[in-house]
């Protein structure tokens, strides 16, 4: 993943994301939820979460911020989160001072959201809630928990990830199964 921890599974979501009335009702309670939080803006980032976003900013009348995916070359990736995110610089301004909901499609292990987090604070944002269609697993829970912060999901699924030397996977030799290869 591009945390950089290893997964049971892997979820494509291009084609759930795609089918926007179909999932106009889910966009709609998690707007809802979100507005309860107060937030003056909303934002995700431009690898999964910023056209959902757009879209819950556009339903509650909040500002939209998203951020840009700036990751290290693969010599240098090394360790757990070695992407960052980052407000463009026109953006930066919007959000000093602001009460901010992140939106991501989905949370697993939370690298875009925790690059968002990190930079919008940077920005001198207040962060004020979490939100995602799909978490996968605890840690959006123990992020948001220790950042004081409300998690708002639709859809929430049990899901194993691992540091890579703790791959229970790995371990039994279980290779990866690459669908979008495939003929």
């Amino acid at each position: 993943m591009e945390s950089g921890y290893h997964s049971e599974r892997w979820f494509e979501l291009d084609r759930v994301l795609a089918q926007r009335e179909r999932l106009r009702p889910f966009v709609s309670a998690l707007s809802q939820r979100l507005a309860a939080h107060r937030v003056d803006a909303v934002c995700g980032p431009m690898t999964g979460g910023a056209e959902l976003a757009q879209r819950i900013a556009a339903e509650i009348g909040a500002d939209y911020l998203f951020t840009e995916r700036l990751a290290p070359p693969p010599s240098e990736a090394t360790g757990l989160f070695p992407v960052r995110y980052t407000l463009p610089a026109d953006q930066r301004e919007r959000g000093r001072g602001r009460r901010i909901a992140i939106v991501d499609d989905a949370i697993s292990a939370g690298s875009a959201v925790r690059g968002t987090f990190t930079d919008l604070r940077a920005c001198g944002a207040q962060v004020v809630a979490l939100g995602a269609l799909f978490v996968f697993g605890g840690a959006a829970a123990r992020f948001a928990a220790e950042h004081g912060l409300a998690l708002e999901e639709i859809a929430p699924m049990t899901f194993g990830i691992w540091k890579p030397a703790e791959c229970p996977l790995c371990r039994a030799g279980v290779p990866v199964e690459n669908v979008f290869d495939a003929p």
